[in-house]
């Protein structure tokens, strides 16, 4: 679905192809790059639809944790410098995986566990000006960084549950983290670990952090974020997976609010 700054809906497309989108990102020159998790692909697409390419087998996933791609793909980043795509592999594997810019698969990295290098549900993947890979890996709580070559450099803490990613280029790169919030019913009650947005510098240093103390449905708070991304104004766009975390759960169930724009003040 298309929309324009104001929330106004444009257009659609992809009825019948598209199986689950779970990420969509947008390169340099506005191609759309659909992460869909249960078709096991990415695909590129003109704006208007057009299928340009197509990267793992549709409907074939690999081998359950077999660490070769794709099982339930979550997201793919592109670096501004070489244009490589690199894709995280979060739900049915625990890799990263790096294809030349035409599709061409040239390595992967990562395994099960909790040690640097090692995922825990890698659910996002953004790049920096400096070609480094920032993996939000979920369910580890921190977000690790790898050179271009899978190589670990270091990590960021003090995260729960990152769930959405996005390096904003704009004026020094910042990074905007959605932490998706307690995942357990004995934590729901527990303050100060989300669901909140959290900005840090390329140092890892905190800018900012917002959202309620808990789940909550007012402007500004939030019930799941699982995706964030800044326009070319710097306005902040966070989606929710609001009904799936809360909304099918009451009786009856309920549609809620599933995306929230904040304006850039400075």
């Amino acid at each position: 679905m298309v929309f324009d700054r104001d929330g106004r809906f444009l257009r659609s497309w992809g009825e019948g192809l598209v199986r689950r989108a779970h990420a969509v990102t947008i390169d340099a020159d506005e191609m759309v790059w659909l992460t869909d998790d249960l078709h096991h692909t990415v695909r590129k697409f003109t704006p208007d639809g057009k299928l340009l390419l197509t990267i793992g087998d549709p409907d074939t996933p690999s081998e359950l944790q077999g660490g070769k791609p794709f099982n339930r793909p979550t997201h793919v980043a592109i670096c501004p410098r070489t244009g490589s795509l690199f894709i995280s592999d979060g739900y049915g594997n625990s890799r990263v995986h790096k294809y030349a810019p035409g599709g061409r698969h040239v390595m992967s990295w990562g395994q099960p566990g909790t040690d640097p290098g090692q995922f825990n549900l890698p659910h996002n993947v953004a790049t920096d000006a400096d070609g480094l890979v920032y993996v939000a890996d979920r369910e580890n709580h921190r977000v690790q960084i790898f050179d271009g070559q899978g190589r670990y450099q270091g990590q960021w803490n003090h995260l729960h549950r990152p769930c959405g990613l996005f390096a904003d280029r704009r004026d020094g790169d910042h990074f905007y983290i959605g932490e998706l919030g307690a995942g357990m019913a004995v934590n729901e009650q527990t303050p100060n670990l989300g669901p909140r947005v959290t900005v840090l510098t390329l140092k890892g240093e905190r800018v900012c952090r917002f959202g309620g103390r808990f789940a909550g449905e007012k402007p500004g708070e939030f019930v799941a974020p699982h995706s964030v991304v800044t326009d070319s104004r710097g306005d902040l766009y966070v989606a929710e997976v609001s009904y799936t975390a809360r909304g099918q759960h009451e009786s009856p169930p309920r549609e809620i609010r599933s995306l929230q724009k904040f304006r850039r003040t400075e």
